[in-house]
């Protein structure tokens, strides 16, 4: 009841009212009290109802409209160009002319001798997505940083990652041909030399000259990437981490600085050349030297021929190996905790000071240094096992008729041997220890 409208109250009244009249009279009493009661119940309700329906009011439950989105969409957060969509010229497959984000969508593949994507401008990033860019063609290149030919200015800011670049050059006994790519991602000399410019996470192979070149001593890096079988360099960046290069014609991995990374080289060169510090590596080369390094740390490198192993300023926990004439590990200034062997007649080791560095040769010069100490040298044949000015504390030995210690100047603490020919000679011997061998010690001391 709604004590608002009278009609409903009038028609509550009446029924009371004719309930009252049908009882009998000797109720009236009690059926009045009755009626009073339920009169008020009534009215209660009806006051508790107006107040409910004032209180839980919620207005128009019709939607007011259409739901929106209420976020941005991917276009809005990074908005990105197809590849595909985007046109080309005699040259080229595809062109990228605006700065932006671009990717690829499927597999593209490049016919005759045009570069599949040459990227025109700066500020560049391009997702390969998963994706291969092929050749059935003999030349151009996959990704092609233009620059501009005009000023020399190269490409600046780009970026370059997650993808595939394939052809079909083989090397047949350092001899590379077949169809495919002539690069696959490389600047365009004329165009000049590009900087800030970040490739990882990509793959090439089968390509006539270069992998990825990116010059040097330029901010760029490639990283994660790997390449296998091209004719020229493999990998050229500023600074090269976590990749590989194998199958290379020429150096495997140029850079300013490398770290964890494996080159390998089938032609006359260098598997690594890097100009400053190499870190974890692992280095060969075919026909040639294994790795040129200004520091090298933790490195191991084999070389082939002439060739030595390891060529650095200074090595500290590295390993060189010659299999032919050259030597195992070189080094003009210190060689910290290294091992050099040749298995030739190649010097194992050879610096101007060695610190607990090890040297074995076949038919050479175990170890030869300025300074050595706590060394150990040794030659199989009849060549020297180490050579020093002087020698602190060192091992000289060799299996044949040769030299087992030579010493110019002093030799304190050191023990030597010679199965049939000179265990040391020394101008000046102090506290050492002959095993087998004559000796020629000009002065020595402490000794029988």
């Amino acid at each position: 009841m709604n004590i608002r409208n009278p009609i409903q109250s009038s028609l509550a009244l009446a029924f009371l009212l004719s309930i009252l009249n049908s009882m009998p009279r000797r109720n009236a009493v009690k059926a009045g009290q009755l009626a009073a009661t339920w009169l008020l119940a009534l009215l209660l309700l009806a006051a508790i109802n107006a107040s409910l329906s004032t209180c839980f009011a919620q207005g128009s439950l019709t939607p007011p409209g259409a739901p929106v989105p209420s976020m941005k969409s991917l276009a809005q957060i990074e908005p990105r160009t197809p590849i595909n969509t985007l046109s080309g010229d005699s040259q080229d497959l595809y062109v990228i002319s605006q700065p932006g984000s671009y990717y690829l969508t499927t597999n593209i593949t490049a016919t005759g001798s045009i570069n599949a994507i040459s990227i025109n401008t700066n500020g560049v990033s391009l997702d390969l997505s998963g994706f291969t860019i092929s050749s059935t063609g003999a030349n151009g290149t996959a990704i092609l940083l233009a620059g501009n030919q005009v000023t020399g200015i190269g490409n600046a800011d780009i970026t370059i990652s997650n993808g595939h670049i394939t052809g079909s050059v083989t090397n047949n006994a350092g001899t590379y041909s077949g169809p495919g790519f002539y690069n696959g991602i490389s600047y365009n000399i004329p165009g000049g030399t590009p900087y800030n410019v970040r490739v990882s996470g990509v793959s090439v192979s089968g390509c006539q000259y270069f992998g990825i070149l990116l010059g040097t001593g330029n901010s760029t890096v490639a990283e994660s990437c790997t390449v296998n079988t091209v004719g020229s360099y493999g990998i050229q960046a500023s600074g090269v981490f976590h990749s590989t290069a194998v199958q290379c014609g020429a150096a495997a991995i140029n850079a300013d600085n490398a770290t964890d990374c494996y080159g390998n080289c089938t032609g006359y060169s260098y598997g690594m050349i890097v100009s400053y510090a190499a870190d974890n590596c692992f280095a060969t080369s075919l026909s040639g030297a294994g790795l040129l390094v200004a520091t090298a740390h933790n490195c191991m490198a084999m070389g082939s021929g002439t060739g030595d192993g390891l060529d650095a300023v200074t090595a500290s926990d590295c390993y060189g190996y010659c299999s032919g004439t050259g030597t195992g590990l070189h080094t003009p200034y210190a060689a910290n905790n290294c091992i050099g062997y040749s298995g030739g007649s190649g010097f194992g080791l050879s610096a101007s000071v060695a610190n607990n560095c090890i040297g074995d040769s076949v038919s050479g010069t175990g170890l030869s240094a300025g300074t050595a100490n706590n060394c150990n040298g040794q030659c199989v044949g009849t060549g020297t096992g180490l050579s020093a000015a002087s020698a602190n504390n060192c091992i000289g030995g060799t299996g044949g008729g040769g030299t087992g210690l030579s010493v110019t100047g002093v030799a304190i603490g050191c023990y030597c041997f010679s199965s049939s020919g000179v265990a040391i000679t020394a101008h000046i011997a102090n506290s050492c220890t002959v095993s087998s061998g004559t000796t020629n010690i000009t002065y020595k001391y402490n000794m029988p």
